[in-house]
């Protein structure tokens, strides 16, 4: 007679992927704060509380995810859930960390269809909430991946040639550009060798996983080339911004407002409005794919832009982790390594002046709103939504007076 009381494998399996799915969901409902904020949430949860895994295997994976392009605290949370419990506890990761925000901005888009923007007081406030979201952003990362003059000077460089040259292209030139001369010139450290980390992947994938990336990456543009259909467009406008973004969430600004308000798909207040949004809704800051789909192309805009612009953290992650232990001994690695984050500084910057600042502060009081937001995030330490609720109050009544 069968024993009753041992779960068979199968039985396991489906409980961690169910577990994965239920505290994912939980972090996706409270995880407000960008994604610096993310990750001291999923330490706090996945290595303090749950012991899933150890402090020094979360930081290599924190590190592998900053090298990659893509939403980095995302990525974590990925790879957390295939440590977990395979392919399956991936998807049920992502699912239960995007859901909310994608499901909140999209109903954000729909309650606003039709509406003058422009004319909206609140809105305004959120426009405005931006300038200080980004700026911290800026500073924060400038202070950890800029600190010293080789690196702030790619960091101002790199912000010079952004700002002067905007095009989707000029992006990721300055970011090869960057890897350049910080595998030439910054200084190489020898890392020290630490825990592996245990993965269900084969090589076999991880190698198929990455041609698929690239192929899609090449693919894409020819196919939307070839077609007027609008889906195509979306899809190669999303997975290429999800592919091309170094640093995570506030960087994707730039590439997005390129993508979605150049060619008229949408205008600058309905763009700037929504990203307003976004900081104000937990999880991760990629979700605004959703609203940018619902706005442009109603519900199946929303669901194509989410998944596409989340794809190639996916296939990145499950290219890059069987090798991962190799990959982090390798100290020319981390020298170029050193040079793109400075750069993604940079690009940051640029992003922070035009079109963050050029669309949001017209007058002295805008300029008063976004420093008074400004420091009570940085000095007063409010988490992110209450800065963004005060905006929005403080839009209004600059909007009435």
């Amino acid at each position: 007679m069968a024993n009753h009381h041992q779960p068979s494998a199968q039985t396991r399996q489906r409980n961690h992927i169910l577990e994965v799915l239920g505290v994912a969901t939980r972090l996706g409902l409270t995880s407000f704060g960008g994604p610096i904020a993310h990750l001291g949430y999923f330490r706090e949860e996945y290595v303090n509380r749950r012991k899933w895994l150890d402090e020094k295997t979360y930081a290599d994976l924190v590190a592998l995810c900053q090298f990659l392009p893509g939403p980095a605290s995302s990525q974590v949370g990925i790879a957390i859930g295939m440590i977990r419990a395979g392919f399956l506890g991936a998807l049920a990761s992502w699912i239960g960390f995007t859901l909310p925000s994608a499901l909140a901005l999209i109903i954000f888009a729909y309650v606003l269809q039709g509406a003058k923007i422009e004319e909206m007081g609140w809105i305004h406030g959120l426009v405005v909430v931006a300038v200080a979201v980004v700026a911290q952003a800026v500073w924060g990362m400038a202070r950890n991946l800029a600190p010293d003059r080789p690196r702030a000077t790619i960091a101002f460089l790199a912000t010079i040639v952004a700002v002067t040259w905007q095009t989707a292209l000029s992006q990721v030139l300055i970011i090869v550009l960057a890897g350049l001369i910080g595998w030439l010139l910054l200084p190489k450290k020898i890392n020290v060798k630490s825990s592996s980390i245990q993965i269900s992947i084969s090589r076999r994938a991880a190698v198929i996983s990455w041609g698929l990336f690239f192929a899609l990456l090449l693919v894409l543009p020819l196919l939307r080339q070839m077609t007027s259909a609008q889906w195509l467009a979306m899809c190669d406008s999303f997975y290429r911004t999800g592919s091309l973004v170094f640093g995570g969430g506030h960087v994707v600004l730039p590439l997005l407002q390129a993508e979605v308000v150049t060619p008229g798909w949408m205008s600058s207040s309905q763009f700037l409005a929504g990203y307003g949004a976004a900081q104000a809704v937990p999880g991760p800051l990629f979700t605004f794919a959703a609203y940018l789909g619902m706005v442009t192309h109603g519900w199946s805009g929303a669901l194509v832009a989410t998944v596409a612009i989340f794809l190639p953290s996916f296939l990145l992650i499950i290219g890059t982790l069987p090798f991962w232990d190799w990959i982090r001994t390798q100290p020319n690695f981390q020298a170029a390594l050193s040079g793109i984050n400075a750069a993604v500084v940079g690009i940051l910057l640029a992003a922070l002046y035009d079109p963050v600042w050029t669309k949001a502060i017209h007058t002295p009081a805008d300029f008063c709103l976004a420093l008074l937001a400004f420091g009570l995030l940085m000095i007063w330490k409010l988490p992110p939504w209450v800065v963004v609720v005060i905006s929005a109050i403080g839009g209004s009544v600059l909007v009435f007076s």
